[in-house]
């Protein structure tokens, strides 16, 4: 997909329009089976991700759309897990950061079952280091799931989502980002893009190295 040499330039409204209108025929089979729409919106920075699931969010409330809002972040693991080969391991980052067992088992698979049809805000409060003790909430069948994060095309969590927004941002744009050189996440990320192939697999792959100006390709 990235291959392509279709290029459409989008502004951030445009994008989360294009992302609503990617799902909506997928809402209705969804409420007739009593289950919801789960839409990653995948991506190397957490800011950039979560703003965009954002605006997604709101498009598709202000379709009438039943929204449920998750962001991997809020499903860390405790610090001692997280931090145990140290704060700057490439693989930790990319393999211990989140838990994404309970991001699945709390989230992304009881939306899909018309039988549990819950899911839980969020699992630890970062700042803190503690469970949030949220408790778990209904959604309504044919609701939204807009999920953010890195890596969530990684193969643990196959099947687990309906659909994908994957921003492609630059070796040299990350850096930008991230230009602590004992910063792991550019190199967890490349091993992300080497591993999981997530551009091939996405349903929307948008350029996002300027986020005010995304471009689709393909």
């Amino acid at each position: 997909m990235t291959g392509s040499k279709d290029v459409r330039a989008l502004t951030p409204a445009g994008l989360a329009d294009l992302a609503v209108t990617r799902v909506a025929s997928l809402l209705g089979p969804a409420r007739q089976a009593g289950v919801a729409v789960r839409l990653a919106v995948d991506g190397a920075v957490e800011a950039e991700t979560a703003a965009v699931a954002d605006a997604v969010a709101a498009a598709a409330l202000a379709t009438g759309t039943g929204v449920v809002r998750v962001r991997a972040a809020d499903f860390l693991h405790r610090r001692s897990v997280r931090l145990e080969w140290g704060p700057h391991d490439v693989d930790a980052a990319f393999e211990r950061w989140v838990d994404w067992a309970s991001l699945q088992r709390e989230v992304l698979d009881p939306l899909a079952d018309p039988t549990a049809m819950t899911w839980l805000p969020r699992l630890r409060d970062a700042a803190t280091d503690r469970s949030a003790r949220e408790p778990l909430l209904p959604a309504a069948p044919g609701a939204l799931l807009v999920v953010d994060g890195p890596y969530l095309l990684r193969w643990e969590l196959s099947g687990s989502v309906d659909a994908v927004v994957h921003l492609l941002t630059s070796p040299a744009a990350l850096s930008r980002r991230f230009p602590d050189p004992g910063d792991p996440r550019p190199g967890a990320w490349a091993r992300y893009v080497d591993e999981c192939d997530p551009a091939a697999r996405a349903d929307l792959v948008v350029r996002h190295d300027h986020p005010a100006r995304p471009a689709l390709l393909g």
